[in-house]
């Protein structure tokens, strides 16, 4: 899936599932992709803070926003930049161009903030295939640029590429590149060899299923378990496929193999479910990505890899932290988040098997308070109504109470839209307030006055709400590109009888 190039929107890959970064003792992680063409973003400040809130340990970002780069500092959290496609035909011709890039968006912001990785494009010979006789030379100045500032051992530099690539992907063991790429990927695969870096892979068994027509079960696309007369085996090798993701990775694999690169990693940076859909899409459920996501963290848990290759453990990025309001297209390319941009979880997410790691609607580590600058008299306004219609539990600013001092407009408002705000938010409700309202990651509670969604507030279970906050007017954006493996009659599935 490929992300917009707008200048200026800043895209992430973070390892996440709203609070879900995994990253077991041996190294195996799940990380997130974080899109940004939406309506009420959260400040990267507010973004990071979700991050941390919920011990995501490896994010990607889309390009090198200043913003995000900063906020990500000193966290520990490992980031993927992204050198955008418009870039890499600059980048491809120019080592000069290559040095600035390094320069600007990583030795900038290093040791500071974790940078550890650079995606050079998406998908770039799929989607400007154009630029296919640059792309290498593009990793090439990039990682001279950081031997240049003694970064490339810090730095691995690689191109996520989409499964299309690989006209035929099952079964794994006879796949291959499109050998019209063959001069281009048999360059980038020695420069990954020589560098030591992986080959990142945007897979999506959604897709694949769909474009099936059936000729997969939906269980094997979602990590379920098949009867045993319906297992999936490579008539070659006899392997079984217990997902499609597996198979989709070693497909990877076999075409590296094929060209004489056996072993370098296969890094997948996207891959996800939707989990709504218009009319014509009935797989996109909320029940299916719930599915998915917990079952390739579990998937991922479980430190092997596929078939072909099990001592290389599957890391992954998930597609996406937050749900893309703004863009194009059918329904589903809008909700492929597992969070809402007020911090609340799209629907339960588990690590491993443990409760403790469930995601839980009300810790998102975000409160609402009233902008400093908001007009008085418009904040009077938002607090009738929260404390009115909005449903808000406003009897802590009474006279006398713990929240009454100050005894000023922007601390009752800001108490009063923080309470609405983490009552109503699970079904919609907002931190907007017609502009007067803004969401921080810094608890505003003092002394005896706890504001509600902070640790002391006594863990109270808030009721479903009634009505939805005031909402502020949004935008259509961008365009946003998918590509998908186009699965063929010849796929195997061999049918073992009991």
């Amino acid at each position: 899936m490929l992300g917009p190039m707008i200048p200026g929107v800043w895209r992430i890959n973070v390892f996440l599932l709203l609070i879900f970064m995994f990253s077991n003792a041996s190294g195996t992680y799940v990380g997130v992709n974080i899109g940004t063409d939406m309506t009420d973003l959260p400040s990267p400040a507010d973004v990071v803070a979700l991050l941390k809130a919920h011990q995501i340990s490896h994010v990607r970002l889309f390009d090198a926003d200043r913003r995000m780069l900063t906020a990500l500092a000193n966290t520990s959290i490992e980031v993927m930049v992204g050198v955008t496609n418009e870039e890499v035909l600059g980048i491809g011709q120019s080592p000069s161009k290559a040095a600035a890039w390094v320069t600007k968006n990583v030795a900038a912001y290093l040791p500071e903030t974790n940078i550890t990785a650079i995606a050079v494009g998406s998908e770039v010979l799929t989607t400007i295939p154009n630029a296919a006789p640059v792309l290498v030379p593009a990793l090439n100045y990039i990682h001279r640029a950081l031997i240049a500032t003694n970064l490339n051992f810090q730095v691995k530099v690689s191109s996520p590429q989409s499964m299309d690539v690989i006209p035929r992907s099952f079964p794994p063991s006879t796949a291959s590149f499109n050998s019209t790429w063959n001069s281009t990927m048999y360059q980038l695969l020695q420069f990954l060899k020589n560098t030591g870096s992986y080959y990142m892979l945007n897979a999506y068994p959604y897709y694949d299923y769909v474009k099936g027509n059936g000729l997969f079960p939906i269980d094997y696309a979602l990590f379920k378990p098949l009867p045993k007369n319906k297992q999936i085996i490579d008539s070659n090798t006899l392997f079984q496929y217990s997902s499609m993701l597996d198979a989709m990775v070693d497909a990877a694999y076999y075409s590296m193999k094929a060209l004489n690169f056996p072993e370098i990693p296969v890094l997948v940076t996207e891959t996800g479910w939707p989990w709504l859909g218009g009319s014509n899409e009935p797989d996109a459920t909320m029940g299916n990505a719930e599915t998915y996501n917990n079952n390739l963290i579990r998937r991922a848990l479980n430190n092997s890899g596929p078939p072909s290759q099990p001592k290389l453990p599957i890391n992954a990025y998930i597609y996406e932290l937050f749900n893309e309001n703004n863009r194009p297209g059918p329904i589903s390319e809008q909700n492929w988040g597992v969070i809402f941009t007020n911090g609340t979880s799209v629907y339960p997410l588990t690590l491993g098997t443990s409760d403790s790691n469930r995601v839980n609607a009300s810790e998102t580590g975000l409160f609402c308070v009233a902008k400093p600058d908001a007009d008085p008299i418009a904040l009077k306004a938002g607090l009738d109504w929260a404390c009115g219609q909005g449903q808000a539990n406003c009897s802590a600013i009474q006279d006398g109470q713990p929240c009454f001092e100050p005894n000023n407009i922007y601390n009752h408002s800001s108490y009063a839209y923080n309470d609405y705000f983490q009552r109503k938010r699970s079904s919609g409700g907002t931190c907007v307030f017609d502009g007067t309202a803004m969401t921080t990651a810094i608890n505003p509670s003092r002394g005896a006055c706890i504001f509600a969604g902070s640790s002391g507030s006594g863990g109270e279970t808030l009721p479903p709400p009634a009505a939805a906050g005031p909402t502020s007017p949004s935008s259509k954006g961008s365009v946003h590109q998918i590509s998908w493996t186009v699965l063929f009659p010849a796929i195997l599935i061999a049918l073992v009888q009991l």
